[in-house]
């Protein structure tokens, strides 16, 4: 199976919002599209999944026009969308109709995912009142008595209950504790250990590069960087050094003449130009008798690059 997306574009009036947007998955894993506030990321992932008309291009599954219908398809939104008066068990075996999953094995499904997702207690409620006659039976929760993150996992087991080919997590993370966090992280390690194609959108870039193979960064309807990451980030070299001393050693950083991005305590991160900058300043501290507890060059973050492409007036979505 393949995902393949073609010169995909969308003009609001003369306003391009996805400006021929071309990727491509040839196999399972994660594809990150991230962007700014207003670059077309949410718009392309609807025109994707045909939630919204695009106005050219094409998006094939398989190597046939994705559709809902041909393709199995788990959608996890940015913008929350469960019925805040209705009863949660009625809600998840509703859209899992949606999807033709029947309704025992829905059931079943949905016993699965509560366990995983440690939201039982609002879909099982026990009476607390178990043998003592004439106390009400405690009634299943409503939507809007949840908090909002597990409002987030009831909505990311409905985009699972179909057991979905293609998993499309728009800002997946948004608003979870740690714990939940992990949980989720958990979840996601093992649909792609069971060869899913993951979409993934999101502003915490330290989870993207995390579980994605392969990114595409917007800015204003644009493409301006896209993908393998680790290939990327290797383009740029080893360029980040976090040394740590025992003593002060700024005149030392001066006179090699690498940048000083930050110091704490005798902990120094530094900008080199190459390898070769970085050996000679430690070759420096060395010559002059300082204690080095540690040197360690790496390549640049996610976090990095994406403000490089798209500038630090930006505001991430």
């Amino acid at each position: 199976m393949s995902l393949i997306v073609s010169d995909l574009w969308k003009k609001y009036g003369e306003k391009t919002v996805v400006d021929h947007l071309s990727f491509s998955m040839e196999k399972p894993g994660v594809y990150a599209l991230l962007g700014t506030n207003g670059a077309g990321k949410t718009t392309a992932i609807r025109m994707i999944l045909g939630m919204l008309a695009k106005d050219g291009g094409e998006v094939l599954w398989n190597g046939t026009p994705l559709h809902l219908k041909s393709c199995n398809v788990g959608y996890l939104a940015e913008e929350r969308g469960l019925y805040p008066k209705y009863p949660l068990m009625d809600q998840l075996l509703y859209f899992a109709s949606l999807r033709d999953v029947p309704r025992e094995q829905a059931k079943e499904r949905i016993r699965h995912w509560a366990k995983k997702l440690e939201v039982e207690e609002y879909l099982y409620p026990s009476s607390s009142s178990t043998g003592i006659r004439g106390k009400k039976k405690e009634k299943p929760k409503l939507a809007d008595q949840l908090s909002k993150g597990n409002q987030q996992k009831i909505q990311f087991m409905i985009a699972l209950l179909s057991d979905p080919e293609l998993i499309v997590l728009d800002e997946p993370m948004s608003g979870l504790d740690p714990v939940n966090t992990d949980l989720f992280k958990k979840i996601i390690r093992e649909e792609i250990d069971r060869g899913k194609y993951l979409i993934m959108s999101s502003h915490q870039m330290a989870t993207v590069e995390e579980f994605c193979t392969d990114i595409t960064i917007l800015d204003r309807s644009k493409a301006v960087l896209q993908g393998n990451l680790n290939e990327i980030k290797k383009s740029y070299g080893r360029v980040n050094l976090s040394l740590k001393t025992e003593t002060d050693i700024s005149s030392y950083i001066e006179q090699s003449g690498v940048a000083l991005l930050s110091e704490k305590e005798y902990e120094y991160r530094l900008k080199v130009q190459n390898e070769d900058q970085a050996n000679a300043l430690l070759g420096l501290l060395i010559q002059n008798g300082v204690t080095v507890i540690t040197f360690d060059l790496s390549e640049p973050s996610l976090h990095e690059i994406f403000v490089e492409k798209v500038g630090e007036g930006h505001e991430m979505e």
